[in-house]
């Protein structure tokens, strides 16, 4: 089943009007896709991933969404000083679920309680965000972002800045979640080795077009 279809997607930055970031791209995203965009800086990664959550109006194209997504953009120097605590930001993913209730139902805190626990935040769950470590806050924003769906959710350089071993533990993470709970994951990734050795499929952009997509192992590292 797809949860994400991509049909002749182009965008183009006004700022930038000589040249396409995005251009003609046609991808789908199955249910239990373990997918992972990788391309050099400015290749359009990132604005694929923009596009798909809802941040950039697609002016050319169709993207149809089947799922209600989660999304953990790139972590940013506010996020990383949140003056929240760990349960706070998880159930804060939720509200998109009731948006015309301001109060967190009983299925909300079960829900956030069963993911808190799954990326082992939860006897930390009292904490305040930005007293945790990096990988820390990347588990809490995980779990933050799995709230607010049932099967989806879309990442954008989740690992960026952190030390390679916290990075590979972020990694091995998301997919136990991906076989676990057939969770369906969309990542942007920098991380050519660790996206080919964990994903389940690989899509690579240059200069705005999908040059491959397919199995990792058949993904050439240059």
């Amino acid at each position: 089943m797809n949860l994400i279809s991509i049909k002749n997607l182009t965008f183009r930055y006004e700022s930038r009007d000589d040249e396409d970031t995005l251009k003609n791209v046609s991808l789908s995203v199955n249910e239990g896709d373990f997918l992972c965009i990788v391309g050099e800086n400015g290749s359009g990664k990132s604005t694929l991933i923009k596009c798909i959550v809802g941040l950039n109006k697609v002016p050319e194209g169709k993207i149809t969404l089947k799922e209600k997504l989660g999304y953990l953009p790139q972590k940013t120097e506010i996020q990383a000083n949140f003056p929240a605590s760990i349960e706070e930001v998880v159930l804060s993913g939720t509200i998109s679920n009731n948006i015309k209730n301001i109060w967190y139902t009983k299925q909300d805190k079960e829900k956030a309680k069963e993911i808190m626990k799954e990326l082992d935040i939860y006897t930390i769950r009292k904490k305040c965000f930005r007293d945790l470590s990096g990988g820390q806050q990347q588990r809490v924003l995980i779990a933050r972002a799995m709230c607010a769906t049932n099967n989806l959710i879309v990442l954008d350089e989740p690992t960026n800045g952190l030390d390679p071993s916290i990075a590979r533990k972020i990694y091995s993470t998301l997919k136990t979640l991906n076989k676990k709970r057939n969770l369906t994951i969309v990542m942007v990734s920098h991380d050519v080795e660790r996206a080919v050795k964990y994903a389940t499929r690989v899509i690579e952009i240059e200069r705005g077009k999908v040059t491959f997509d397919g199995l990792p192992e058949r993904y050439k590292i240059v």
